[in-house]
């Protein structure tokens, strides 16, 4: 699909998506541990799809039809919609359960910290069946930023969102992956490098054409660590998160205006409602500033390392 769809002038996108009750349309893309199948489950808005997604000249539809979920410390508190799913047939990996209740401990990390469930769409009571709807409003990159530079939320250009699209950064983080005992820096084109056989500047080129064409806003949010690296730092609270999401789709986002960032050149809101304004900007929580910009810097000239092979875009 990812190699014929293009042909027909339709983007095929490894991403999640979601509408709301007034039919406005969201889509997230994201890596392993980023937030992607957590962050769309929303209890105010309808499930398209969890993972494969075309964009065609009528809108968005779903191609896969299932849910494939981290379990790892899920709570019904934090994510109802996916703590509910877990049912009969639901299929769980690598959960421990005990010995006499046969009941999932979700805590319990024995085997890895990749625990996962996979599930219908179907088992997500308010999924949008069949799932297609019309263009999306907003298109959110999410990334798990483990040094602690990376601001929690920023609206992009369209130029920066094909920038950022092609890099497709986010951690590594220990359980994601086999052999991952400490966080670190991966790039996978389009959010999805596996399964996208074209030219990453195909993908990225329709995407910036059909982001432009139909008006979309374009955010990077980060659901990685602040005040610090892994180690040190902390990792933002999901509900922190989830403000930042529904303010980026109903638009409240824009209402205090942005102030760029000197190294990644992100546009970073003033203000959020109910979000701290010293998490907006992630250097406020370091202990030294100057070990921040050290670190954001690094990163930076990562990127810059990365990107040169797909320059000029």
């Amino acid at each position: 699909m990812n190699y014929l769809l293009p042909q027909k002038g339709i983007l095929p996108m490894h991403c999640s998506a979601n509408i709301g009750r007034d039919g406005d349309v969201a889509i997230f893309f994201g890596l392993s541990g980023t937030g992607k199948t957590s962050l769309s489950a929303d209890i105010e808005r309808r499930l398209i799809g969890d993972d494969e997604h075309g964009w065609s000249d009528q809108g968005i539809f779903n191609f896969e039809g299932g849910c494939y979920a981290k379990c790892i410390n899920l709570s019904k508190e934090k994510e109802p919609q996916i703590w509910d799913a877990i049912r009969y047939g639901a299929i769980m990996e690598n959960v421990y359960l005990a010995p006499d209740s046969r009941q999932p401990d979700y805590t319990d990390d024995r085997y890895t910290e990749n625990t996962r469930v996979s599930y219908p769409i179907e088992f997500i009571p308010n999924a949008l069946i069949p799932g297609i709807a019309k263009h999306p409003q907003v298109v959110i990159f999410l990334t798990a930023d483990a040094f602690g530079v990376m601001p929690p939320v920023a609206k992009l250009t369209t130029e920066k969102a094909v920038y950022n699209f092609i890099l497709g950064y986010t951690s590594k983080l220990a359980g994601t992956e086999r052999g991952i005992v400490e966080p670190q820096t991966t790039f996978s084109v389009c959010f999805g490098a596996p399964f996208m056989p074209l030219n990453p500047k195909t993908y990225a080129h329709m995407l910036g054409k059909k982001i432009t064409q139909h008006g979309s806003r374009v955010y990077l949010i980060n659901t990685g660590w602040i005040g610090g690296p892994y180690g040190i730092g902390k990792r933002i609270d999901i509900d922190y998160t989830r403000k930042m999401v529904r303010a980026a789709i109903d638009g409240t986002i824009d209402q205090n205006g942005y102030h760029e960032d000197s190294i990644f050149q992100l546009l970073i809101p003033n203000a959020l409602p109910g979000i701290p304004n010293e998490i907006l900007n992630p250097g406020n929580l370091w202990n030294n500033h100057s070990d921040y910009a050290n670190e954001a810097q690094k990163l930076k000239n990562r990127f810059d390392e990365v990107m040169k092979k797909y320059l000029p875009l």
